[in-house]
């Protein structure tokens, strides 16, 4: 996903600005894409400049509000349906864990058991977030079929986490009896 692919999605709910933007992506996107001030309004800037959105109003201090242009609709319909997602392969706390061996097992448990802590803290947060999406919008209805991906990932990553340190404290049982 891209930032820019976002914006031409949140776009379509109607007119904002940046900051209105900004707000909604820190209670809808946040979680699975994050994105700062700065990277929002830079991306806004190149929308127009593409010609994918245009300014709709200025309001007082700079304030623009920005609309959805047909060809940002046409470029984040082509981009849904038919540009196929990346699916990043790259994990870094797996390739941690990966390599686990090379400290203390108190260490390596530890370490599981706070991957455990994390997801199961992402669990709440996103519980938390359940319990006021409502709404039978598109980003709405959408909305939650994204928020119960988050929410069956991290109950996954928090069983596993669990699952992964029992698993080296048998290893290290079993390394403790004699022969």
């Amino acid at each position: 996903m891209s930032l820019r692919h976002a914006l031409l999605g949140l776009l379509t709910a109607g007119p904002a600005s940046g900051y209105d933007l900004l707000k909604l992506f820190e209670i809808s996107l946040a979680n699975v894409w994050p994105a700062t001030q700065s990277q929002v309004y830079a991306e806004l800037n190149r929308l127009a400049d593409a010609g994918l959105v245009k300014v709709a109003a200025e309001g007082p201090r700079g304030r623009k509000e920005y609309v959805l242009d047909e060809r940002g609709l046409a470029e984040l319909r082509h981009w849904l349906t038919d540009v196929p997602p990346a699916g990043n392969p790259r994990n870094e706390m797996l390739l941690r864990v990966f390599f686990l061996g090379q400290v203390e097992p108190d260490r390596a448990r530890a370490f599981l058991r706070a991957q455990g802590e994390r997801a199961a803290a992402q669990h709440e947060r996103l519980n938390a977030i359940r319990e006021v999406a409502a709404g039978d919008d598109d980003l709405a209805v959408y909305g939650r079929l994204a928020l119960e991906w988050g929410l069956r990932a991290s109950a996954m990553q928090r069983d596993w986490a669990e699952w992964a340190e029992e698993q080296l404290a048998e290893a290290a049982a079993a390394r403790a009896r004699p022969a």
